[in-house]
């Protein structure tokens, strides 16, 4: 089943491959089906609080640098790629076949898994639960996609480079943000080399940026899936506080976003000359 208005997954390569690095952004799609609106109970402009409103657009020029960027089209609220694919609540899923939903974890039980129960704000989505069929049409279009995309850059990547390495784009309510700008997420050490993240925080904290690793993000599926150093592939996520660049309430860029992009685009730079210094092979 293709994604209705076009890939599910867009893939910015750059001319040539001069580093392992994958940026991703799973977040942050904002193509809403209007099936899909006209089945959920609150408007377009509460859904849109559940995206990493615009990250693809802080993070996108990755490519002039010699890396890859790839960036989900669907919007997170009607299928979350940083969940299992099998991470459902029993409670809003009809007719699911035996071993169809895996075991009960936390965030499904929230109403976050894999398709969402709830909203940001926390009411509910739908009126009654779905059935089993049309979520997994929902996970063939889009999350099935998604995946497979970044599995096949990590193995260019390894193919090129002999290691892969995916920094994992998000962004955080300024409200948990807990003072911080950036939050490093490499559980607690598990998903990438020591050098990775460090050399990750000192570039930013060097660009003016408050940093602070593991809390209250220590890393998602991503990093916990992907995330493997002694296979050649690591794995770090960055959350950006969203009061930098963007008016939260109205989901809309604010005046920080072009300061913020700039600077970013600095870090990415920097972050992709220092590759050889932040490989597995340098631990």
């Amino acid at each position: 089943m293709p994604w209705p208005d076009g890939p599910a997954v867009q893939v910015a390569w750059p001319e040539a491959r001069t580093t392992p690095y994958v940026f991703a952004s799973p977040h942050s799609g904002r193509d809403y089906p209007d099936s899909f609106l006209e089945s959920c109970l609150p408007p377009l402009s509460v859904l849109r609080r559940s995206e990493d409103a615009y990250v693809d657009r802080l993070v996108g020029v990755a490519p002039r640098y010699g890396a890859v960027f790839m960036a989900a089209q669907f919007p997170r609220v009607y299928v979350d790629p940083s969940r299992a694919p099998d991470e459902l609540d029993r409670s809003m899923v009809k007719g699911a076949p035996s071993g169809a939903i895996g075991a009960p974890t936390a965030r499904a039980a929230a109403g976050l898994g894999v398709v969402s129960r709830l909203a940001a704000d926390g009411r509910p989505l739908y009126d009654g639960a779905l059935d089993y069929d049309a979520v997994h049409k929902r996970i063939e279009a889009c999350y099935a996609p998604y995946h497979q995309r970044l599995r096949a850059e990590i193995a260019g990547c390894r193919a090129l480079f002999g290691e892969a390495i995916i920094i994992d784009c998000h962004s955080m309510p300024s409200a948990s943000a807990r003072g911080a700008d950036i939050v490093l997420g490499d559980r607690y050490g598990a998903s990438c080399s020591r050098a990775l993240v460090a050399r990750a925080e000192a570039h930013f904290r060097d660009l003016g940026f408050a940093v602070v690793r593991n809390r209250p993000y220590a890393g998602g599926y991503t990093t916990e899936h992907y995330g493997r150093p002694a296979s050649g592939v690591q794995a770090l996520q960055v959350e950006i506080n969203r009061g930098l660049y963007l008016d939260e309430l109205a989901v809309a860029p604010s005046r920080g976003f072009s300061p913020l992009q700039r600077t970013l685009e600095e870090w990415i730079a920097r972050m992709s000359a220092d590759a050889g210094g932040v490989s597995l092979a340098a631990e």
